[in-house]
């Protein structure tokens, strides 16, 4: 590196910490205060010559206009927002400052080091089983429009959450049109014109108004990634009285909700509940059709329910630092899964995990770029170590979980392996019985058993042999690409290093689970 080879960016916490703490500069990752850096360059030309002069201009005008753009930002994008340089979702530079055990990422050999940034996590780790519930209240001032639309109670008769709504709008309008999951998808797009022409003939007719019939899934598949989710609801689609949004992972309560549609692109319109709930006339067009059977006569399927599959539902909680008040200590003070249960008191999901090990390394194959390799999987994750340690330094070990900032800094997305952590948080709203959670490596060994837990979990009634053997013996879904392949495993040292950093989150879920195959010891690749 030359001696001006610098590279330059702006250190921070949260978006709404800025008032509170100095601007800092990192320096090749030193932290240095801004207006420290100013007072240097002050001393720096007191003793320099008429070239010393033309340096403190130049570097007086570089400061000048860092600020004037840190303001600008500031006053162009407003509180929410954040400041063009401060920590974001959708700036992923390194942001976040390593533990005390920095050492050099392009060393696969530092194995001390490596080892050493472990056991500092590990001495952090802890486990609260309890956290503060919010009320159903603070819930609705949250998201009032929500809570208008999806009534406390569902149609009595139906196995699925389902209810009438009256329909004001025109009935010569699309009803579709100004869906978001329609604009930003062409394949929404394609399913839509298909709504579209048999709408009003679904419409009810009652005392001179129209209804609509609206339906939420009766399960969700809610994680994790890369665990066998995308094979399950493949599966499960082929269950004649199952039925699913028309494509898997339309992601609105974690992130459509609040206007994100791909990181790298910030914020968009926030898709209202109308537009989720849209994703299921479908299966509502179904649900309608039996009850008007029940009246003449018996229908084809009484009991079909509705599934709902986003591989984010159970983890993913960024957003709620750019719309949430902070005042829980780095927390989040609603989860995900607050206002499910908030509106669906009786709903039920189903998890899917694997090795986390094995996890973070398809899920780096899968969602990596370019120049993808053993050895550039483990320099990403000891830099992902370093910054979950370095958060670990001044925050609570579920603060780091949810931090938004380290969550997008991390390289690898090794928080999403931290699965007993999000579970603990579920089973604060939701009953055991109420989730079933799966291994992927078992799904693998005997699908037909994993099946067949799953209809039993869901009430699902008995199927033909041919059905049976349609769902159980159909090729796996999602499996990892050729290319992929070829790269071979990761590392040995890395996997070391990684079983030894879940070692005790996998013996926590195994205790909360009571079922010590989800320790993951000794397990082959899948």
């Amino acid at each position: 590196m030359t001696q001006m080879d610098y590279k330059y960016s702006l250190l921070g916490s949260t978006v709404d910490d800025y008032r509170k703490r100095p601007l800092l500069l990192q320096v090749d990752n030193t932290p240095m205060n801004l207006f420290a850096v100013l007072e240097v360059k002050r001393d720096l030309t007191r003793r320099s010559s008429t070239v010393g002069c033309k340096i403190r201009l130049y570097g007086f005008l570089f400061v000048l206009a860092i600020m004037f753009l840190i303001m600008a930002s500031y006053v162009l994008t407003g509180d929410k927002k954040g400041l063009l340089l401060t920590p974001s979702p959708y700036h992923l530079n390194g942001l976040v400052s390593p533990g005390p055990f920095a050492f050099n990422l392009s060393s696969v050999g530092d194995y001390a080091h490596i080892k050493l940034v472990v056991k500092s996590i590990k001495s952090k780790v802890e486990f609260r089983t309890q956290r503060q519930c919010p009320d159903r209240k603070a819930l609705m001032r949250s998201d009032p429009h929500m809570f208008s639309v999806i009534p406390p109670n569902f149609l009595p008769g139906i196995k699925n959450p389902c209810w009438y709504e009256e329909f004001t709008g025109n009935i010569t309008t699309d009803p579709y049109k100004t869906n978001l999951y329609g604009r930003y998808s062409r394949r929404f797009r394609t399913v839509f014109q298909h709504l579209r022409s048999t709408f009003h003939h679904h419409l009810l007719h009652r005392n001179r108004t129209l209804y609509r019939m609206r339906c939420l899934p009766y399960f969700y598949i809610i994680g994790q990634p890369k665990c066998g989710t995308t094979d399950l609801y493949d599966r499960l689609r082929l269950h004649p009285d199952v039925k699913f949004t028309t494509f898997k992972e339309p992601h609105w309560w974690t992130r459509k909700r609040f206007g994100i549609i791909r990181l790298s692109e910030g914020l968009h319109d926030r898709y209202p509940v109308e537009d989720y709930l849209d994703l299921f006339d479908q299966a509502a067009y179904q649900i309608q059709g039996e009850l008007i059977a029940n009246t003449s006569g018996s229908p084809s399927h009484p009991n079909v329910i509705i599934g709902e599959a986003s591989a984010s539902t159970m983890w993913d909680n960024n957003a709620w630092v750019y719309f949430y008040d902070n005042t829980t200590e780095g927390e989040p003070p609603f989860l995900i899964q607050d206002f499910i249960h908030a509106l669906q008191p009786e709903a039920r999901f189903i998890i899917m995990l694997r090795d986390p090990v094995e996890r973070l390394y398809s899920d780096y194959l899968y969602f990596g770029i370019a120049n993808k390799s053993a050895e550039d999987f483990h320099e990403k994750v000891t830099e992902s170590l370093q910054l979950f340690e370095g958060c670990l330094m001044e925050y609570t070990m579920r603060s780091c979980v949810y931090n938004t900032t380290v969550n997008n800094a991390m390289p690898v997305r090794l928080q999403v392996g931290l699965y007993v952590v999000y579970l603990i948080d579920w089973l604060t709203v939701f009953s055991r019985e109420q989730i079933l959670v799966l291994r992927l490596e078992d799904h693998a060994f005997d699908r037909k058993d994993t099946m067949h837990k799953v209809f039993d979990f869901l009430n699902l009634g008995p199927l033909s042999k041919e059905i049976e053997s349609q769902i159980t013996k159909s090729p796996a879904s999602n499996t990892r690409r050729p290319a992929d392949k070829n790269l071979g495993p990761m590392l040995p040292i890395t996997k070391e290093i990684l079983q030894d950093f879940y070692k005790p989150f996998n013996e926590k879920l195994a205790k909360v689970l009571q079922k010590e195959s989800f320790r993951w010891e000794n397990n082959s690749e899948l």
